[in-house]
């Protein structure tokens, strides 16, 4: 029996993707604990109402979750605690570029390194000298948080996760962690208490989850996330990333998309047991 968790974030209605995403974590289980995640760290684009529609859909499909539902605006002093570790450690660094000052960084570059989704952050600011860094700060320029991936790197050694691409997810295959996969990740900006990468690894922890299903785009991710468990000290759940749910031209479901979101479908007079059924045939 397993832990395992559904994350969704409030901007957007929930569509199929997202309902194949919770059926399966919740399948992944077991007989074990199915724990819900709301991920709205992104307070300009977070909606209470949308908070509501995730719970309303849910339950609609027929799930149900342990309590409490933890909520990541409520855990900003978790992620300040894990950045300050991770930089008494020398291991975070502030970024002053812009998009477009790392987009023509690259465009210079004749050899830019490249990552999963692209050509990576260059590290253009790891060479800032510490007088030039205050000297930003203090003209309030605006920055993000990077992780040294060379420097974790030589800290940690070889590291690994535990992979299994299929349900009902047994046979798991030890997978070799790349550090510098995808570069000097963004860990927080000035203003915002972490990233991505930083609040799932935290909260993970803090939710005792021990099985982490999700799509397949999101492998790359779990190298990172393996670099950041094992600076911190947390416990590294295992992992099972599921094929994705396609529309009707072969793209991933995506709100950025405007796929078409499991409120429509309930309007439509569609049936939840018609869509849990489609989803488990696809």
């Amino acid at each position: 029996m397993f832990v395992t968790r559904f994350a969704p974030s409030p901007t957007g209605y929930l569509h199929l993707g997202h309902a194949f995403a919770a059926l399966t974590a919740q399948a992944a289980a077991q007989g074990g604990r199915f724990l819900l995640r709301i991920e709205d760290l992104d307070a300009s684009r977070t909606r209470e109402t949308l908070v509501e529609a995730i719970f309303s859909d849910l339950r609609w499909l027929g799930l149900g979750w342990g309590e409490p539902v933890l909520r990541q605006s409520a855990r900003t002093g978790a992620y300040a605690s894990a950045l300050d570790e991770l930089r008494a450690m020398g291991l975070i660094y502030p970024c002053f570029c812009t998009r477009g000052d790392i987009a023509a960084e690259i465009a210079r570059s004749a050899e830019a390194p490249h990552g999963p989704d692209g050509p990576l952050y260059p590290g253009t600011c790891r060479q800032l000298s510490a007088k030039e860094r205050v000297r930003l700060e203090d003209a309030g320029a605006p920055y993000a948080l990077r992780l040294h991936s060379t420097k974790a790197a030589a800290r940690l050694g070889p590291l690994f996760f535990e992979e299994s691409g299929r349900f009902p997810y047994a046979d798991y295959q030890y997978v070799a962690v790349d550090p510098l996969l995808s570069g000097d990740v963004v860990l927080g900006r000035k203003g915002t208490p972490a990233s991505y990468h930083l609040a799932v690894v935290i909260d993970d922890a803090a939710q005792g989850v021990t099985l982490v299903t999700r799509g397949r785009d999101l492998l790359p991710s779990t190298h990172t996330q393996r670099v950041l468990q094992s600076l911190l000290g947390l416990p590294a759940p295992k992992y099972a990333h599921h094929r994705l749910i396609l529309d009707i031209e072969g793209r991933k479901m995506s709100k950025r998309e405007h796929a078409r979101s499991l409120q429509d479908l309930r309007r439509a007079g569609i049936a939840p047991e018609a869509i849990v059924a489609m989803l488990q045939g696809t």
